[in-house]
């Protein structure tokens, strides 16, 4: 692995360094690039450009890993009232979170309950729910609370993590459901027996898998969502999708807020849908330092930014 990412993977899960770290204001303004504020008004606010501007957008507010149940009922809460606002503007976004936001660390049923409350809230305004994937050892109980989910609910969607050796075998056990599937590279630190190791070896993992859920959108057997900023692996698979008769509306690329942005646009111009997920909150600082780890040469964004030049991240 990287040395870098190994150091950045490292620190997103040191809780000293997240109580430092976070308070600093060059860290602070770095992290402008990436999200656009820490409420769901400038969240908001973002979406209605991105929207003219042609892209679709996710509403993602940052936390995981609650201490007291109590907190994960706000976060129902809070996206209820996201899918509320969002329809009163106008905006079709959709909203993705991490089930130990809803507190699956704490009460498995209590989390099973808020995510189906969610869902059923997101088909009231005809849009999604996604559920993020987190490190390995939530995956089978993450995988589990979406096939209990997709029995009263088709809306909802799951991401996957290519560089994990399961994920073939994941995605051949899902699709009898028709579900929606984001497909990332993957971004924990995980031992070697979990996930392929190296740059090559992850992007051939995720062509793979890319290119047979590419065949199930076209057969409508999928909702797909290509979760990646990697620019020559979309060309690829462009490629792939073209060879195999499957319209770009049959699928979307979807990439975070403040990367790559001039791809973003340049592929919705091509006929992509394009969406991207707009991150924020208060509790950013572990999401931060894995989309650093993504793509480690972001990091001197930061640095740049602490020596006041011109930041282009992507």
């Amino acid at each position: 692995m990287n040395p870098i990412k190994n150091i950045l993977l490292w620190a997103s899960e040191n809780e000293t360094l997240r109580r430092h770290v976070s308070k600093w204001g060059f860290v602070k303004r770095a992290l402008r690039q990436f999200m656009p504020g820490e409420t769901f008004d400038d969240a908001l606010n973002a979406a209605h450009q991105l929207k003219d501007q042609g892209l679709l957008t996710t509403f993602s507010e940052l936390g995981e890993h609650l201490v007291d149940i109590s907190e994960a009922d706000a976060v129902v809460d809070h996206y209820l009232s996201v899918y509320d606002r969002s329809a009163a503007e106008g905006l079709v976004s959709e909203v993705s979170l991490k089930l130990t936001h809803l507190g699956l660390d704490l009460e498995v049923e209590r989390c099973a309950k808020h995510l189906d409350r969610l869902a059923a809230k997101a088909e009231e305004h005809n849009t999604w729910l996604w559920i993020d994937m987190e490190s390995s050892e939530y995956v089978d109980t993450t995988l589990d609370l979406y096939h209990q989910v997709m029995a009263n609910h088709s809306n909802v969607g799951i991401c996957l993590q290519a560089y994990l050796h399961r994920t073939p075998a994941d995605v051949e056990s899902l699709l009898p459901l028709k579900p929606g599937i984001r497909l990332v590279k993957g971004a924990y630190k995980e031992p070697a027996s979990v996930v392929v190791r190296g740059k090559k070896a992850v992007d051939h993992a995720y062509f793979t898998v890319a290119a047979k859920l590419l065949t199930a959108a076209r057969d409508g057997e999928v909702r797909l969502g290509l979760g990646t900023h990697d620019v020559h692996l979309i060309e690829k698979l462009d490629v792939v999708a073209t060879t195999a008769d499957v319209p770009r509306a049959s699928y979307e690329i979807q990439m975070l807020y403040g990367i790559r942005t001039a791809d973003q646009l340049r592929l919705a111009g091509d006929g992509h849908r394009v969406r991207t997920v707009i991150g924020y909150g208060e509790a950013w600082y572990p999401w931060y330092l894995r989309r650093l780890a993504e793509k480690p040469g972001n990091l001197w964004f930061v640095l740049r930014n602490v020596f006041g030049q011109p930041p282009t991240a992507d």
